[in-house]
C-alpha cells in the first residue's frame, strides 16, 4: 500500500466485519429532531439490496442518517439468523451449521461495507461520531457470535466428524477455517474469561477508532503554512499555485499550504531547496499526534498495546505478535524476527554508504552542515542527477493520470488477461472526482465494476487501498464491485494531473489488489478475493507493479501530456539504471517501521512502557536501525497500519510478500512476459482462488517449487549480481 490498508478487504461479514450488539441504543449524532424527521420520510436505501447493476451502492440516495437505523435493523436480523442456527434442534451438519452461517448477515454486510468504505474515502463529522459510537458495539456483536457456546458446539461436532463427511476441498477448508476462527476468538474460554475478553475487545475497537480519527484530524491541522513564494523555491509553478489555492481555501489568502501525506517522508522534500522549510515540513510530519493536544495518540498507543498483550495472554499466547502470526504464512515471531534481523545490517550499511555520497555533495557545495533526515530526499535527488544525469521530475510530463490509468494500468490487464473496460457515467458516485468502469471478461461478458477514486481530499484518509463494495461469491454475488483509492494531489482547475513515478507504481499496485478481487472465483464469501493471510495479500499486487515499466506497456501510456510524444528511450534507460538507487534508505525506512511494529507487539502485559517516544528510540537502537537520516516510514503516533488498521504485528508482510513477488517477476520474464498464456496461468492458480486454498500451496502450484529469496536480495541491492 499502500500501501496498503487494506483495512476494508472483502471479508465474510457474517463473521469478520466489525459489528454491533445493541441496536436499540444506536442514534445519529449531530442531528436535530427536525433533520431526523425529514430523513425519516425518505425510504432507507440500505435496508434492501441495491437495484443497480451488481448491487452497486446508490450513493446518490444514501444519507448520513440512514446508517444508524440500517445498522440497528441489520444487526437485529443477523442476531436472529445466528440464534436460529444455534438453537436448531436438528443434528448439526455442514449445511445447516457452517453453510447456514455463510448465508447470514447479508444486510449487515452491505451496510458495514458501505459505511466503513465511505467513512474512509469521504468522511464527515457525523460519520466520525457514528463510527466512535458503533466501535465498541460492533466488537460486542462479533463476540456474541464467536463466544456463543451452543453455536460453537455445533461447529465442533461437525469438525470432529469431518473425516467421515463427503466434502469438496473448498468446503472442507471452510469448516476448518470456521473452527479455527472460533477457537482463536476465545470460544474455548471459561464464562468468566469470555466476559473479560468482551470488555477488552470493546475497548480495543474504541481505541483503534480514536487513533485513526486523531491522525486524520491532526494531519489536516498540521499542514504547513508558508508565508512567501520565495520559500517554495524548487517547486513547479503548478505546485506553487496548488499550494496557494489550498491556503486560500482555508481563508489564508496570500499564503501557501503544504498538506501532509500519511508517511514520514513528504513528496515535496525532494524538491524544496530551502533547508529551513524542509526542516519545518519534516518536523510537522514526524511530530504528528505526539506533541500534546486534543489529537495526541501516545496514551491511546499505550492502552492499545497493553490491552492487546493482555488479550493474547488470556487466549494462551506469549504476546500479541505470537497470536497474530500463528494465522499468517510466517507462523511464528521467530521467523519474522529472523528475516528482519538478517536484512537490517545490510540495508543500514547501504544507507550509510548512500548518506556518505550525499554528505560529499553537501561538502562540495560548502553547505556546512551534517546530513539530517530533512535533507535525505533532496540530496538523494541531487546525487541521482549527478550520477545519472537524471531528474525524476523529467518523468512527470509523461505520466498524465488518464494515460496512466487507461493506456497503462488497463492496457496491461487487457494484454495479460484479455479483460476490457468501459466507463460508466450513468452510475452515481459519492464525490465528483470518482469514476466507474464496467469490466468485461475474455468472452465479452460483463464481470465486474471498478471504482477509481484517485484524488486526495481532507475528508479522505491517507495512503492507498482497495476495498470491495460487493465481494464475489458463488452463494450470493458472482459479479464483484471493487474500488481503488489513491491520494494524488488534485491540480488547479484546468491543469493536467501529472504523476510522480511512485504514484504510477502505486496505481499499478492497487490495481493488482483490484484484480485479486475481480478475478475471485470461489463459492463461499469467507474466501472471497483478498481474504488471504495478511502476509500474502500484498503479493499479487506487488507483482502487478512490474508492468509499469514493461516496455510494451510504458510505450503505450508514457506520452507527453502536451505533444503526445513518447517518452524518450534514454529516459527509460536512466529510470532502469536508477532502480536500485537509494535502496539502502528505502529498505532501512521500511525495516525500521516493521521492527518497531514487532517490538510493540512482542511485549507482555508487565513490559508495557510509560513513554512512547523513549520506547520507540530504544527499540530502533536495539534493532540496529537507529540511523537518523533514515527515520522509520511511520512513527508510532501516526502508524495507522498497526494501531488503527489491520496490520498489527503484520507490517513485515510487504517484505515477506516481496520474496514471492520478486520470484514471480522472474517467472514472468523467463516465460515471455506479457502474454495471455502467462496471465491465464496466474489468474487460474492464484488470483481466482482467494482464500479457498492454502496460500503457500497456491504459490507452489503456480511456481512449481518453493520461493527463492535471491531475486529479492538482488532487487533491493542487498546482494551483488553475478557478472
Amino acid at each position: 500500500m499502500t500501501k496498503s490498508m487494506l483495512m476494508l478487504l472483502c471479508s465474510s461479514l457474517a463473521i469478520q466485519a466489525s459489528m454491533a450488539a445493541d441496536p436499540a441504543s444506536l442514534a445519529i449524532p449531530n442531528k436535530t429532531a427536525g433533520e431526523n424527521a425529514a430523513t425519516a420520510s425518505i425510504p432507507n436505501p440500505l435496508l434492501s439490496a441495491s437495484t443497480l447493476i451488481y448491487e452497486y451502492p446508490p450513493f446518490d440516495k444514501i444519507q448520513n442518517a440512514h446508517f444508524a437505523p440500517a445498522f440497528a435493523e441489520a444487526m437485529r436480523q443477523h442476531s436472529a439468523e445466528i440464534n436460529a442456527i444455534a438453537e436448531n434442534p436438528a443434528k448439526p451438519s455442514f449445511d445447516n451449521t457452517v453453510v447456514a452461517m455463510e448465508r447470514t448477515g447479508q444486510m449487515l454486510g452491505r451496510v458495514s461495507r458501505d459505511f466503513f468504505n465511505l467513512s474512509s474515502a469521504n468522511t464527515n463529522p457525523t460519520l466520525e461520531a457514528l463510527s466512535r459510537d458503533l466501535a465498541p458495539k460492533l466488537a460486542a456483536h462479533k463476540d456474541s457470535i464467536y463466544l456463543n457456546a451452543k453455536l460453537f458446539e455445533r461447529i465442533s461436532t461437525v469438525y470432529e466428524y469431518r473425516a467421515n463427511l463427503a466434502m469438496d476441498a473448498e468446503s472442507r477448508r471452510l469448516l476448518e477455517r470456521y473452527y479455527t476462527d472460533f477457537v482463536r476468538a476465545g470460544a474455548k474460554l471459561s464464562a468468566a474469561d469470555k466476559i473479560s475478553l468482551k470488555n477488552m475487545n470493546a475497548q480495543l475497537a474504541s481505541l483503534a477508532t480514536a487513533f485513526g480519527q486523531n491522525i486524520l484530524n491532526e494531519t489536516n491541522l498540521s499542514a504547513l503554512i508558508v508565508d512567501t513564494k520565495a520559500e517554495l523555491k524548487g517547486l513547479s509553478k503548478d505546485e506553487i499555485k496548488a499550494a496557494g489555492d489550498a491556503a486560500k481555501a482555508r481563508g489564508l489568502d496570500g499564503k501557501y499550504l503544504i498538506a501532509l501525506m500519511n508517511t514520514t517522508g513528504q513528496p515535496y522534500m525532494s524538491s524544496l531547496s530551502e533547508r529551513e522549510l524542509r526542516k519545518r515540513l519534516h518536523q510537522a510530519s514526524t511530530e504528528r499526534a505526539s506533541h500534546g493536544g486534543e489529537f495526541d495518540n501516545q496514551a491511546t498507543i499505550l492502552s492499545l498495546v497493553k490491552l492487546r498483550a493482555e488479550r493474547a495472554a488470556l487466549l494462551g499466547y506469549a504476546n500479541h505478535a505470537a497470536y497474530t502470526l500463528e494465522d499468517e504464512t510466517a507462523k511464528t515471531t521467530t521467523a519474522v524476527n529472523q528475516m528482519l534481523s538478517e536484512l537490517a545490517p545490510a540495508a543500514v550499511a547501504n544507507a550509510r554508504k548512500e548518506a556518505a555520497e550525499m554528505q560529499k555533495l553537501i561538502d562540495a557545495k560548502k553547505g556546512g552542515f551534517k546530513l539530517a533526515a530533512w535533507d535525505t530526499a533532496y540530496y538523494s535527488e541531487q546525487v541521482r542527477k549527478q550520477k545519472y544525469s537524471f531528474d525524476e521530475a523529467q518523468l512527470r510530463p509523461y505520466f498524465e493520470l488518464d494515460h496512466v490509468l487507461i493506456d497503462g494500468v488497463f492496457f496491461a490487464a487487457t494484454k495479460l488477461y484479455g479483460i476490457t473496460f468501459k466507463e460508466r457515467k450513468d452510475l452515481p458516485v459519492y464525490h465528483p472526482s470518482v469514476r466507474v468502469f464496467e469490466v468485461f471478461d475474455t468472452d465479452g461478458k460483463s464481470m465486474a465494476l471498478f471504482i477509481a477514486d484517485m484524488y486526495a481530499r481532507e475528508s479522505k484518509r491517507g495512503g492507498a487501498w482497495m476495498n470491495a463494495y460487493t465481494p464475489q461469491s458463488g452463494l450470493f454475488a458472482p459479479h464483484p464491485v471493487i474500488a481503488n483509492h489513491l491520494n494524488i494531489p488534485q491540480p488547479p482547475a484546468g491543469q493536467p494531473t501529472l504523476l510522480s513515478y511512485d504514484e504510477v507504481r502505486t496505481a499499478f499496485h492497487e490495481f493488482g489488489h483490484a484484480l485479486h478481487g475481480m478475478f475471485s472465483n470461489v463459492r463461499y464469501p469467507r474466501f472471497s478475493g483478498t481474504n488471504v493471510p495478511r502476509d500474502f495479500v500484498e503479493y499479487p499486487s506487488q507483482v502487478n507493479e512490474m508492468w509499469a515499466t514493461w516496455p510494451e506497456v510504458l510505450q503505450n501510456y508514457a506520452k507527453h501530456y502536451q505533444t503526445g510524444a513518447a517518452m524518450p528511450p534514454e529516459l527509460l534507460v536512466k529510470l532502469s539504471a536508477t532502480s536500485k538507487f537509494n535502496q539502502g534508505f528505502a529498505t532501512t525506512e521500511y525495516l525500521a517501521a516493521s521492527l518497531l511494529d514487532q517490538r510493540w507487539h512482542q511485549l507482555q502485559p508487565k513490559q508495557i512502557p510509560t513513554d512512547v517516544l523513549a520506547f520507540e528510540a530504544q527499540a530502533l537502537k536495539q534493532a540496529g536501525v537507529d540511523f537518523a537520516p533514515a527515520p522509520p516510514r511511520y512513527r508510532s503516533s501516526y502508524f495507522s497500519h498497526i494501531f488503527g488498521g489491520g496490520y498489527s504485528a503484520g507490517y513485515y508482510a510487504y517484505l515477506w510478500s516481496e520474496v514471492l513477488d520478486a520470484d514471480t517477476v522472474e517467472w514472468f520474464k523467463e516465460n515471455g512476459g506479457l502474454t495471455r498464456k502467462n496471465g491465464d496461468w496466474f489468474r487460474q492458480q492464484l488470483l481466482s482462488r482467494g482464500g479457498s486454498v492454502d496460500a503457500i500451496e497456491a504459490f507452489r502450484q503456480f511456481r512449481g517449487r518453493e520461493a527463492k529469496i535471491e531475486p529479492l536480495l538482488l532487487r533491493r541491492g542487498l546482494k551483488a549480481e553475478n557478472k
